[in-house]
C-alpha cells in the first residue's frame, strides 16, 4: 500500500447515505474524492453555508440531503485513489448508514467523535511508527501483522471494529478477532448487503460484550462490598451476655461501596461487654478499608485488655500509620459496660454522644429518652499528636436501652430549607416513637426511615445506628 500523501481538505471525510453516479478527478495525491464512484462521496457540510453542498465536477444542483441515519461507520483505508468500494449501506430500519473515511491514523483520531458506532479498518494501512522505549514489547513493533489494528483497539476501546483483509487471507482476519475486532471481511468481495449485515452484527456484539463485562465488574463490586460489610459490620460476640442487640446500616445514595462508618462489640471473659462505632472521613473503598482495620484493631487491643485512653492512644498511631494522607481523621465511640449490667465507662473521639432511654416499671421510660454527658469527651483520632480521650463514668440503672449512631443519623435536613436533624431533633423523635411502644430493631428501622423521609430521600452520607438493651 502507498504511503498516504498530505492533502488539504476542509474535513477529511466523505459523509452521506446516498451513492452518487459522478465521480470526481483524481489527481496525484487523491485531491477531490474521498471515495470512487459507488463510494459515498459529498464532503461534510460543516464547512460550507448553511443549505449549500460541496459537489463535483459536473453537478448541477445541491446534492442531496442524506435522510435520518441510526449508523455511523467510520472507515480507514490508506488507498488515495479510494480503490476500496463501498456501497451504499442500510441499517436495520432500511435508513443510511453514513460513512466517515480517513487516510491515516491522525485523521481517524480527529473523526473519532462519540456517534461512532462501528470502525472499518484496512489491515494493510502502514503501523504506527515504532516507539522509542527499549522495553516496549514486540507486539507494538511495525513488523507486527496485526499492529495497526492494535494501536486502534487503544484509541477506541468503546466502538465495534471490523478488519478488512485481502481475499484468502482467512488466518490473518481470524487471528484479529482473537486480537479484539468484532469481525473480518475480504476486501474485494464486499457488498452493500453483506457489509450492512456485518456492521450492525460488530455494533451489537460490542454492546453485548460491553454489558457481559460491566455485569462481570458489578458482580466483582458486589463481592468486594460484602467482604467490606463483613468487615465493617461484624456480627457481634455477646456470647454469655444477658444484653440484647440490633444494628442498622443504610449506605448514602451517591454510593455503592459502604463508606467509612463501622461498629463492633464484645464481651470481654470478665464479664464486661465493650461496644463502639466509628466514623472514618470520607466515603471511598479507602476510608472503608481503613475503618476495617481500625475495626479488627479495636477487637484485638480490647481483648488484649486495653481500655480507654490507652486503647484510643494506640487507635491513633494505628490510623497514623495506615491512613494515606495527614487529613484524614476518624471519629469514635467507646462504651464499657460493668459485668453488672449497671455502669459504663464513656469515651469520645470527637463523635456525637450516646443517647440513653432508662426504663421503669412497665417498660416505660422515665425520665425520656437523653444524650450521655459529652463536655468531657477528645479529638477526633488523627487531628492532635499526643491527644487524651478522659473516661466518663456513667450509672446506667437496671434496665435501659442505649443507642449509638455515626453523624449521618443527625446530618440530614428537614423539609426543602438548610435545617438539619441535628441531636435535639433525633432525641424527640425517639422520644416519640418510645412513646408509640417501638423498641429494638422496630425502632431502629422507625429512626433511620423517619430521618430519610424528613430528608426528603435518600442520605448524603451513611447511617450506622446500634442499639444495646437490658431488662431489669
Amino acid at each position: 500500500m502507498p504511503v498516504p500523501v498530505p492533502r488539504q481538505r476542509a474535513i477529511p471525510a466523505a459523509e452521506s447515505g446516498q451513492a452518487h453516479a459522478e465521480s470526481a478527478p483524481s489527481g496525484p495525491s487523491g485531491e477531490g474524492a474521498d471515495m470512487n464512484a459507488s463510494a459515498l462521496a459529498p464532503t461534510d457540510n460543516s464547512t460550507n453555508p448553511p443549505g449549500s453542498h460541496a459537489a463535483g465536477p459536473g453537478a448541477t444542483g445541491p446534492a442531496p440531503q442524506p435522510g435520518p441515519t441510526n449508523l455511523t461507520v467510520l472507515l480507514i483505508e490508506d488507498d488515495p485513489a479510494g480503490s476500496l468500494n463501498v456501497p451504499e449501506l442500510l441499517d436495520s430500519a432500511g435508513k443510511p448508514i453514513r460513512v466517515r473515511t480517513a487516510r491515516n491514523l491522525t485523521e481517524a483520531q480527529r473523526l473519532l467523535t462519540d456517534d461512532v458506532n462501528c470502525i472499518l479498518l484496512d489491515l494493510a494501512l502502514p503501523a504506527p511508527p515504532r516507539p522509542t522505549d527499549p522495553d516496549t514489547e514486540s507486539a507494538d513493533r511495525p513488523d507486527d501483522e496485526l499492529a495497526v489494528l492494535k494501536h486502534v483497539l487503544d484509541l477506541a476501546p468503546r466502538h465495534a471494529v471490523l478488519a478488512l483483509t485481502d481475499s484468502g487471507d482467512a488466518e490473518r482476519g481470524t487471528e484479529a478477532v482473537r486480537v479484539g475486532a468484532q469481525d473480518y471481511l475480504f476486501r474485494d468481495e464486499v457488498d452493500g448487503r453483506l457489509l450492512s449485515r456485518a456492521i450492525r452484527y460488530a455494533v451489537e456484539r460490542k454492546r453485548s460484550d460491553t454489558a457481559e463485562r460491566r455485569l462481570t465488574e458489578s458482580k466483582l463490586r458486589a463481592q468486594e462490598n460484602a467482604r467490606l460489610e463483613r468487615g465493617l459490620l461484624p456480627t457481634p460476640l455477646l456470647e454469655g451476655s444477658s444484653l440484647r442487640f440490633a444494628a442498622r446500616y443504610r449506605p448514602g445514595r451517591s454510593r455503592a461501596l459502604l463508606g467509612g462508618d463501622f461498629y463492633d462489640t464484645v464481651r470481654t471473659p470478665d464479664g464486661t461487654v465493650h461496644v463502639m462505632i466509628g466514623d472514618v472521613c470520607g466515603h471511598g473503598p479507602d476510608e472503608a478499608a481503613l475503618g476495617v482495620e481500625l475495626r479488627i484493631a479495636w477487637r484485638a487491643l480490647t481483648f488484649a485488655g486495653l481500655c480507654g485512653d490507652e486503647l484510643l492512644s494506640t487507635l491513633q498511631r494505628v490510623l497514623e500509620h495506615e491512613r494515606e494522607s495527614d487529613e484524614i481523621f476518624a471519629t469514635l465511640c467507646t462504651v464499657d459496660i460493668a459485668p453488672d449490667g449497671r455502669r459504663a465507662g464513656l469515651c469520645l473521639a470527637g463523635h456525637p454522644a450516646p443517647l440513653i432511654v432508662r426504663h421503669g416499671q412497665g417498660g416505660r421510660p422515665t425520665p425520656p429518652a437523653e444524650l450521655l454527658p459529652y463536655d468531657n469527651g477528645g479529638p477526633a483520632l488523627g487531628l492532635l499528636p499526643n491527644a487524651r480521650w478522659p473516661r466518663t463514668q456513667i450509672e446506667l440503672g437496671a434496665a435501659w436501652s442505649l443507642m449509638l449512631y455515626t453523624d449521618g443519623l443527625i446530618e440530614g435536613r428537614i423539609g426543602q430549607g438548610k435545617e438539619r436533624l441535628g441531636q435535639d431533633g433525633m432525641v424527640e423523635m425517639v422520644r416519640r416513637q418510645l412513646a408509640e411502644g417501638l423498641r429494638g430493631e422496630e425502632l431502629l428501622c422507625a429512626a433511620v426511615n423517619e430521618v430519610r423521609d424528613l430528608n426528603g430521600g435518600e442520605l448524603t452520607d451513611d447511617v450506622a445506628v446500634l442499639l444495646l438493651d437490658r431488662e431489669a
